[in-house]
């Protein structure tokens, strides 16, 4: 059995002897890391606005949910194209609201993303698109002859978008998270003259003694004329029907071949015949004749006569401000 030293002679042992330097105490190792605990995440299956965000954390939602809300909306008309931010068009998400509420929701809970509307900003870029497509409508217009024949210009629809209308429809689709392509809403504008409807076109021949009618552009109808003697040519030029006159009476010119007679009253004999048709050249028209065998002649004092029957056929079918083209074909 083995003999226990007494305290004294083991602390003389453990001791240091005199004068040595005594080493402080080890230091306490530190307590282990404490993790912190994970940032709360939303329950599986949760929407912002229809953007999943289940197992995120409020700032991965955050970023996700704005990304998705800050994509540019698209407006179209036809073959073109706009973009604009909901930033340009004055659209703030409460993008923090419905975080805080997706956290607290339940598994698959849809969140609404609420959406503060500036109308102003609405309205000035509305403005923008009336000026990038409003237009007038432009009508067909008589620009002369080609090749003998009337060339009348394409009309042309007007647009108008519809403002109002167009700012309350992307209000609502900002508020719905649509993003298009969002139709533009415009009024269409149809023009008051269009090359179907021009009207009648006369252009009168004056070498071939032809006096041609057009329905707009279409030739409609060909008339065996006479035309002015070499003394009193019947004028060139652009006129227009300026007067329109049934069984006229007939009232001599102030001219040398027309001295000493006196006026004709309507009836069988009178010069005009039946109808009148005056030209914007003063003193000169289309008229019926009581001498049927001087058509397609050079016999007149520079008017254009026409068979009686079809003066009066024609007389129907043109109005005041017709255009006459006189040429020397």
């Amino acid at each position: 059995m083995r003999r226990l030293l007494p305290a004294a002679v083991l602390a003389a042992i453990v001791a240091p002897p005199a004068g040595a330097q005594q080493l402080p105490p080890a230091p306490a190792p530190p307590p282990p890391p404490v993790a912190p605990p994970p940032p709360p995440t939303i329950a599986e299956g949760v929407t912002i606005a229809a953007v999943p965000v289940g197992g995120m954390t409020a700032e991965q939602a955050t970023v996700t949910v704005r990304t998705a809300f800050d994509r540019p909306m698209t407006f179209a008309f036809r073959n073109r194209r706009w973009r604009a931010t909901p930033a340009r068009l004055g659209a703030v998400a409460h993008v923090s609201t419905a975080v805080e509420r997706a956290l607290a929701a339940w598994p698959g809970e849809r969140v609404p993303l609420g959406v503060g509307i500036r109308a102003r900003r609405i309205r000035t870029y509305v403005a923008y698109l009336e000026r990038a497509v409003s237009r007038p409508a432009r009508s067909s217009r008589l620009v002369g002859l080609r090749r003998l024949r009337p060339f009348i210009t394409k009309a042309r629809v007007g647009i108008d978008l519809r403002q109002r209308v167009m700012t309350r429809t992307v209000a609502r689709a900002l508020r719905r998270h649509a993003r298009g392509p969002l139709a533009l809403r415009v009024n269409l504008i149809r023009p008051s003259v269009t090359r179907s409807n021009f009207g009648a076109v006369i252009v009168i021949r004056r070498g071939s003694r032809r006096l041609y009618l057009y329905d707009g552009m279409a030739h409609w109808r060909t008339f065996k004329i006479a035309v002015g003697m070499p003394a009193y040519p019947t004028p060139l030029g652009r006129f227009t029907i300026a007067t329109k006159e049934r069984n006229p009476t007939w009232n001599p010119p102030d001219s040398d071949w027309a001295r000493g007679l006196g006026p004709v009253p309507p009836g069988p004999g009178n010069p005009l015949g039946t109808r009148w048709m005056g030209l914007s050249a003063y003193g000169y028209g289309i008229h019926g004749t009581p001498n049927p065998e001087t058509i397609g002649t050079a016999a007149s004092h520079g008017c254009i006569r026409m068979y009686i029957r079809e003066s009066e056929w024609l007389f129907e079918r043109v109005s005041v401000g017709t255009t006459v083209f006189i040429v020397r074909a």
